[in-house]
């Protein structure tokens, strides 16, 4: 039987007025539960770095991407993210085929740039704070 793969997005740096804007994307394997996963700007920084590096030896795969500065200035920042958010799903499709999330947890407002790819991914909108461990 094929066990459900879920794959977390989520954006960092929208805030600050310069720089780049990063997004990771996350399959958790359910078999290697961690504790205390939840929205980051609720946790410490000292419990962020705990987790992150829980998260990268358990996580099934994980990756990071970007939009450049010059991106953000040509799309906006909102459209920047997105395009983060996309790149850092599409690489997980060349980690491997066991990487390939069957849902998707992605921000509400998320355009068809994130949101348009193979028909056996479904999208759970607004998954930021829900309970990772369920």
């Amino acid at each position: 039987m094929l066990a459900l793969r879920i794959c977390g997005v989520d954006e960092a740096g929208r805030g600050p007025l310069a720089g780049p804007v990063y997004a990771a994307a996350v399959v958790l394997d359910p078999g290697r539960k961690i504790r205390g996963l939840k929205d980051s700007k609720l946790l410490t920084a000292e419990v962020r770095e705990e987790l992150s590096v829980k998260i990268r030896e358990r996580a099934i795969a994980f990756a990071v991407a970007q939009a450049s500065v010059h991106e953000i200035d040509s799309l906006n920042i909102l459209r920047a993210a997105l395009l983060a958010m996309r790149r850092a799903v599409e690489a997980l499709g060349r980690i491997g085929p066991d990487a390939l999330p069957l849902l998707r947890e992605v921000e509400a407002g998320a355009d068809p740039l994130l949101r348009r790819d193979a028909e056996h991914q479904l999208d759970l909108l607004q998954g930021g704070g829900q309970d990772a461990r369920a």
